[in-house]
């Protein structure tokens, strides 16, 4: 069993150091530009970073459930390449962000992008699943026929 998640597994670890590196960043931004909690705006420079990191939170809860769901159901090495995919793209978008709000533009398209793709291979796989499990119709074996 290990064997069919260890790269999902890998990501996922890579992701959440990830997003302890982009906290880690607010509490550094915190001290450079004095904005002591619960304060969430002060200079632009702060907010920009304040903001890439809500917004990478925000979207984390999706991008597990999507990576996770691709490998399950689809294959664990796409599904594992495409979050390393999306997690360079979230870096770029941080570390854009951090430098100019126009900057954060096109990293952050990419990783929707990439969060789109992942949601068609997972319901592609899930779709299979159904199809053959319940259905007995194996689209794969028709496919290939």
């Amino acid at each position: 069993m290990l064997d069919q998640i260890h790269w999902l597994a890998a990501v996922t670890v890579l992701g959440v150091l990830e997003q302890a590196y982009f906290f880690l960043q607010v509490i550094y931004a915190r001290r450079l530009f004095r904005v002591s909690p619960p304060k969430i705006s002060g200079p632009p420079e702060f907010e920009r970073i304040f903001r890439a990191q809500a917004n990478s939170s925000e979207y984390f809860p999706i991008f597990l459930a999507l990576l996770w769901q691709a490998g399950l159901f689809f294959h664990q090495g796409l599904a594992a390449a495409l979050g390393l995919l999306y997690l360079y793209a979230r870096y770029c978008y941080f570390m854009g962000y951090k430098a100019s709000s126009s900057e954060r533009l096109a990293p952050i398209y990419f990783s929707a992008g990439v969060l789109w793709i992942l949601i068609a291979v997972s319901a592609l796989g899930i779709l299979h699943f159904f199809l053959s499990h319940y259905v007995g119709l194996n689209v794969l074996q028709l496919l290939t026929a």
